[in-house]
């Protein structure tokens, strides 16, 4: 658009056309402003449907705010401390009011310091479980104990579990012992009190001399209210040992595969030392194995893990314990390589554990290893069998490495980086709300039943990974959410992250 001279406007020679301003030209600013715009209509169209609590709660939510780290890492932290199996997990468990931490009827599946979020009457702080404290440790259990030592010098508080149908134990007096000389305020919890019936249990625990036992059922929850009522009364406002847990810190990236795939081989090169044991037999890795390696002018946290196997759920003994502690690995990581032999056909195994990475919502690379053994046909052949096989994560990056030479693996950090950004990636809700609304008019939902369900409104729940819940008039069928979730990908990226879509339907609210 030329602007023409007029007598308010004249048009000097000197100045270049280019530098008018067009009418015609849609700025940021215009966008974001058309996009503001149809997030408040549909806002206020929401208001003729029966919204829960949890939908306003939803829908007045804001995305992290800046600061956020900064509250986080001033959170008080409270210690869950105790010998193997008397139950913490369950109790930690129970106060974040999810399934988070595994739990099995044997010592010693928990065996890091985790950090959880946890809330109680208003109060935000950071919940810390820890793998049981033995005395006179050895191997393992040895560093087991170290980590539950380090979580007491990093708290604020500390929740003391023990079994009050057990009573007081050498193990228990030692930990005591532990405990007076740190310093920090102490609650006793006497866990496994199911009824009255064992509250005179509890009772024998004035013993310790840690002032009151509360009687706590973890898994049923009776008690536990009062329990964190006291943990409540003896936490600062803000922590004495801020940066403790802080977010950030070093990326955990778990190596998944199956067995033999040269996971271990893998973590040997990138610390450039025989970290791992190494053999041809399948299955030598039981224990998953952390390592701090520096790659890319960073520093990650690498998890070594057992391989997963074909039927997790027929395996015994050790290998059960191993593909249980693989999950927790899984579970603790924020990005998976999952390593795949380039040598030999994808199998179903392959394809279970990225269905593992998926379900477990981690971000995903996909390494393939032997790279270098390779000769041109079966280059060839593999990328056919990627195109069939692995199909449901076309979004994946992917990185051809060798773990004997080293070949190609500085590309492992890029794909990390662009995963893990993928994973943390948030859309403002004006944005996604214009462009479902593209996305509807150009294609809209099929008609089922004589009637066309229709999205209302749109937004991103969380991240990590990318959650969006969709308010809509009627059952939106999965293939069209796999439809929503393709154009999501091409015009956001997304890639190395997987995405969750949930949607709600609601009904219009009848007018009395």
């Amino acid at each position: 658009m030329v602007v023409c001279p007029t007598a308010d406007h004249p048009l000097r020679k000197d100045d270049p056309v280019s530098d008018q301003p067009s009418r015609d030209a849609v700025t940021p600013e215009d966008t974001a402003g058309h996009d503001a715009s149809v997030e408040q209509a549909l806002r206020v169209g929401l208001e003729d449907f029966d919204l829960s609590d949890e939908d306003r709660a939803l829908l007045e939510a804001e995305g992290p705010g800046e600061g956020d780290d900064a509250a986080g890492d001033a959170r008080p932290v409270v210690a869950v401390i105790g010998r193997p199996n008397v139950g913490k997990s369950t109790l930690v468990n129970r106060i974040i009011g999810r399934r988070e931490a595994v739990v099995e009827d044997v010592p010693g599946v928990t065996r890091d310091r985790v950090a959880y979020d946890a809330e109680w009457s208003g109060r935000r702080f950071t919940l810390v479980d820890t793998g049981g404290w033995e005395v006179d440790a050895t191997g393992i259990h040895l560093r087991v104990a170290e980590q539950a030592e380090i979580a007491v010098e990093l708290a604020d508080a500390v929740m003391f579990v023990v079994d009050a149908t057990v009573g007081a134990t050498d193990t228990d007096e030692a930990v005591v012992k532990l405990l007076r000389r740190s310093g920090k305020p102490v609650v006793l919890v006497a866990n496994k009190v199911d009824d009255q019936r064992t509250e005179a249990d509890a009772a024998m625990l004035w013993s310790f001399g840690l002032g009151q036992p509360y009687p706590v059922s973890a898994l049923h929850g009776r008690g536990s209210g009062d329990a964190l009522d006291a943990v409540l009364e003896v936490l600062p406002e803000r922590s004495a040992v801020a940066g403790a847990y802080a977010p950030g810190g070093p990326r955990r990236v778990a190596l998944l595969g199956r067995p033999n795939v040269g996971k271990s081989s893998l973590l040997n090169k990138l610390a450039g030392s025989e970290r791992v044991v190494v053999d041809h037999v399948a299955g030598t890795t039981r224990d998953p194995v952390d390592e701090m390696i520096e790659l890319g002018g960073q520093t990650w946290r690498f998890v070594d893990t057992a391989g997963i196997r074909r039927r997790v759920h027929l395996t015994r003994g050790a290998d059960f314990y191993a593909s249980l502690r693989t999950q927790t690995a899984l579970e603790k990581a924020e990005v998976a390589v999952v390593l795949i032999d380039a040598e030999d056909k994808i199998a179903e195994q392959d394809i279970r554990v990225v269905q593992q990475v998926i379900d477990s919502g981690r971000a995903l690379v996909l390494a393939f290893n032997k790279w270098d053994l390779l000769d041109e046909e079966r280059r060839y052949y593999l990328e056919r069998e990627i195109e069939k096989e692995l199909v449901q994560v076309p979004w994946a990056p992917r990185v051809n490495v060798s773990a004997r030479t080293g070949r190609h693996l500085e590309k492992l950090v890029p794909a990390l980086e662009t995963s893990l950004d993928s994973w943390d990636q948030r859309i403002p809700t004006g944005r996604l709300n214009a462009l479902l609304g593209e996305i509807v008019a150009a294609h809209p939902h099929p008609v089922r039943g004589g009637k066309q369900p229709r999205i209302l409104f749109a937004t991103q729940a969380s991240t990590r990974p990318p959650r969006f819940v969709l308010f809509a008039s009627g059952f939106i069928e999965a293939s069209y959410r796999r439809f929503l979730e393709r154009r999501l990908r091409e015009e956001f990226g997304f890639e190395g992250s997987p995405i969750e879509i949930a949607v709600r339907v609601r009904e219009k609210r009848r007018r009395s």
